[in-house]
């Protein structure tokens, strides 16, 4: 694979009220080392909100709030990036982009023609979503539907999310004991893709919802999707630099 859309969760991103800068580096210093075997990387990230509240704590249920908070978290999140990919000599790019971007074919490429320039000069494109004014996005999306229309948009081979989530189980791992990671999964039932869609709650109900409705754009169009631990990289170093599938949750077609 040639081009990695990597996308990771605010939950990764953040520990209480601060940033996680140590979980940051360590996600930095994988994508350098994929750009230093010739990968292209296309970094997703969430945060901009809880990074905003880092700097005020505003109220986060009322979605003006949220908005400023955005505004404010969006530009110290990026400082954060470019001083820590800074040490690799890695230039970063901002690009902030909204469920809308994708429904207008002219903005579609406009974006995918920027995306290009920068892929090709060694620039890794920062994209998060344009939290200011897209409210729905804030309030169900976190990312994970974004970064796949960005996969498929801007062709890559795989999308890997990197959540709190360490992959898709059997069955509630927090109601379960005996529940397992499926290591491959080649189709989601409607009713995984339907389940009410309530960021940051329980397992069966909550934030991997979404990541099943990324995975499953991306399955329905030939392409892949994995999902693994943002706090341990472990499972996703291995299945991206050394090609052995430990753990996570690689989602193919059956026939690919």
């Amino acid at each position: 694979m040639k081009r990695v859309v990597i996308k990771v969760g605010s939950h990764v991103l953040t520990e209480g009220s601060e940033i996680a800068l140590e979980r940051m580096r360590a996600l930095v210093d994988l994508i350098a080392e994929l750009i230093h075997q010739d990968k292209e990387v296309i970094l997703v990230s969430s945060g901009a909100v809880a990074a905003g509240y880092t700097q005020l704590e505003l109220d986060k249920t009322k979605i003006a709030n949220k908005q400023a908070l955005a505004s404010i978290g969006q530009p110290y999140l990026l400082k954060l990036y470019q001083t820590k990919f800074a040490h690799h000599g890695i230039l970063t790019a901002q690009v902030l982009l909204s469920a809308d971007d994708f429904d207008s074919r002219r903005r579609t490429v406009y974006a995918y023609q920027a995306v290009e320039r920068l892929l090709s000069s060694g620039v890794v494109p920062i994209v998060n979503e344009n939290d200011v004014v897209a409210t729905e996005e804030l309030l169900f999306g976190d990312n994970d539907r974004l970064s796949a229309h960005v996969a498929w948009y801007f062709e890559a081979d795989i999308l890997v999310i990197l959540s709190d989530i360490d992959g898709y189980y059997n069955k509630d791992p927090h109601k379960y004991s005996d529940a397992i990671v499926r290591k491959v999964v080649h189709n989601i039932e409607d009713d995984a893709l339907n389940s009410e869609c309530t960021p940051h709650g329980d397992f069966a109900t909550g934030g991997i919802v979404t990541k099943l409705q990324a995975g499953d754009f991306l399955l329905r169009r030939g392409s892949q999707m994995f999902l693994a631990s943002g706090f341990n990289l472990s499972d996703v170093k291995s299945f991206l630099l050394d090609k052995i599938h430990k753990g996570g949750t690689l989602f193919k077609r059956k026939e690919d």
